[in-house]
């Protein structure tokens, strides 16, 4: 049966979801151009047509997936709602569960990131994105009389920290930290950098 010709942008998708897949699956460092190609019953010549290196193809890979799950955190803090329970609700729909399949591929990211310039460069610019995102939201909550919170661009960075560090622990390690411990520990983060007393739950 003879393959449905896609237009060059149906193409790309098709090969950055061939390529989170073989990432996701073999490691940032094992997987190879001839994978991807194999996955998807192309030849290597094609993804090299869209993606002239290994290198430019992992960051591309990984800026799709990002993207995907920064539009998602995107929704999340633009509900109508206040600006700590959108933020809560952030911390909850953050912290690893299941799989983890996002946060494994972060970590892929980050640690491939340490030896390759172009893929570093992407994880940084979308961290800096997810921090934005948070602070404006803590700004918000700011202006509304919500809490007191004197520097949000500094708390979005301490409780993205945090919530990163805690994220590693629980995909990496299995057995350690519970994410219903992992969540109360992020619950008293939010609330001691917005100046709120200690949740009761």
């Amino acid at each position: 049966m003879a393959r449905v010709r896609l237009s060059v942008a149906e193409r790309r998708e098709e090969l950055l979801r061939a390529a989170v897949e073989q990432i996701e699956a073999r490691g940032t460092t094992a997987v190879r151009i001839a994978d991807v190609a194999a996955a998807l019953g192309v030849s290597n010549a094609l993804v090299l047509y869209h993606f002239s290196t290994k290198e430019q193809l992992v960051a591309a890979a990984f800026a799709h997936a990002a993207e995907s799950d920064l539009g998602k955190l995107r929704r999340i803090l633009g509900r109508r709602s206040t600006a700590v329970r959108r933020l809560r609700a952030a911390i909850r729909w953050y912290a690893p569960r299941g799989q983890a399949k996002g946060w494994r591929l972060w970590i892929e990211a980050w640690a491939a990131g340490l030896r390759d310039p172009e893929l570093r460069r992407v994880a940084a610019s979308l961290d800096q994105e997810w921090r934005r995102a948070v602070t404006t939201v803590i700004e918000e909550g700011v202006a509304a009389g919500e809490f007191p919170c004197p520097d949000p661009a500094g708390a979005a960075w301490r409780l993205t920290a945090y919530l990163d560090g805690l994220a590693v622990q629980t995909t990496v390690y299995t057995g350690g930290l519970s994410r219903a411990a992992m969540l109360r520990w992020a619950d008293a983060a939010l609330d001691r950098e917005l100046g709120l007393p200690p949740s009761d739950d």
